[in-house]
């Protein structure tokens, strides 16, 4: 049973996500529901990372004991039929669902409880294609009129859904045919703000060294190396504008990033797996960041805001939601090399702005507060 802050008794519920990894925003929001709700088990497809909830009982389904596990997109179809009918441990009376491929079918064996859901996105394989290259393979494309039948169908099954984005709510009307409400997603703004100077945090000694040798000023991008997060163009925007350019993460377009860094005619820095203070302590030197996926929310933009350094975006997506614009960022009119490097240069020019009034709305309190409404309301 949780007694919520403002004396709501919920009794006890089941948290449910996709799968659970050592790293993720969605793996964040989970970890900020399970705080918020503090007796509640967890179910998940499988598990990679157990020493995050090391504390509690994470359920797995029988998905974790093959090798499917390894290979998501080959796990794809089977997680459809592996959410239904879940083993039930306790008398669970309500299920929060963390869904960004179908987390949002499952359904207990033993009896009908209410289910919210909080969506990162409807699965951008089957839904939208567009924006994840793995939508774009024959096979694919020969399911997914099939799979957005049963997809959109299930999603009726939802007691209530919050999307994490006013741009994901709208996907949600047209895929699913549901409203939803929407909740920004938890950004640890209170921790980045804790330290004005995130240098004298970073204790390794070769990433001491990193940051003596930053040229200075220059541009950040950060994200995951992977191909839709669109890293070339902010080395593009460093060469049209001459800001030599800082690029953080760790993913396979490693080696395709070094390379476009080789030739490129500023100065390129490939920054892999940073540790958090180093990741922030290069956020609060760069003097602009530029995030240019089309992206459901958006919360690397948030933690640079946070750390008071404007944020340049493309125009579509949640991501534009995370800032005003002319004040903590500038929108590019497209994320064409000339109009981003136009936004780059406008924001290095923008007045500092308070970074905790710019990013408090996107802290945990505030998640936490709306979720538990969410739960009480409905």
């Amino acid at each position: 049973m949780v007694v919520l802050r403002d004396g709501t008794t919920l009794v006890t519920g089941l948290l449910v996500h996709e799968w659970i990894e050592s790293s993720g925003g969605a793996e964040n929001v989970l970890e900020a529901m399970a705080r918020a709700f503090p007796d509640a088990d967890i179910q998940c497809l499988w598990d990679d990372a157990p020493h995050r909830f090391a504390d509690r009982s994470v359920r797995e389904t029988w998905l974790a004991r093959t090798p499917l596990r390894r290979h998501k997109a080959l796990a794809l179809p089977f997680t459809v039929s592996a959410w239904r009918g879940l083993p039930a441990s306790r008398d669970y009376e309500w299920m929060l669902v963390s869904s960004h491929l179908f987390a949002h079918h499952a359904t207990l064996a033993d009896r009908d409880v209410p289910k919210y859901v909080y969506a990162h996105t409807p699965a951008r394989y089957i839904w939208n294609p567009e924006l994840d290259e793995r939508g774009n393979s024959l096979a694919v494309k020969a399911v997914s009129p099939l799979f957005q039948r049963i997809d959109r169908r299930r999603a009726q099954e939802a007691t209530a859904i919050a999307a994490n984005s006013a741009f994901v709510r709208d996907r949600i009307a047209q895929a699913w045919e549901r409203e939803a409400i929407v909740i920004h997603p938890p950004v640890a703004v209170e921790r980045i703000l804790s330290q004005s100077d995130w240098r004298t945090q970073v204790a390794d000694a070769d990433e001491l060294r990193l940051l003596e040798q930053l040229p200075t000023p220059f541009i950040l991008g950060a994200s995951r190396f992977i191909p839709y997060k669109r890293l070339d163009l902010v080395i593009a925007a460093g060469e049209r504008t001459g800001l030599p350019v800082v690029i953080a993460g760790r993913g396979p377009e490693e080696q395709r990033l070094r390379t476009i860094a080789a030739t490129a005619n500023v100065p390129v820095r490939i920054v892999v797996s940073p540790s958090d203070a180093l990741l922030y302590a290069l956020m609060q030197l760069a003097s602009v960041f530029v995030f240019p996926p089309v992206e459901d929310f958006g919360i690397v933009p948030v933690e640079a805001q946070a750390a008071g350094t404007p944020v340049v975006t493309g125009p579509v997506g949640g991501q534009v939601e995370t800032f005003m614009d002319g004040v903590s960022g500038v929108t590019a009119a497209s994320t064409d090399v000339g109009d981003l490097a136009d936004a780059v240069r406008r924001a290095a020019s923008l007045p500092r702005f308070e970074a905790r009034d710019a990013t408090a709305r996107f802290d945990e309190p505030a998640f936490q507060g709306s979720i538990e409404r969410f739960l009480r309301k409905t």
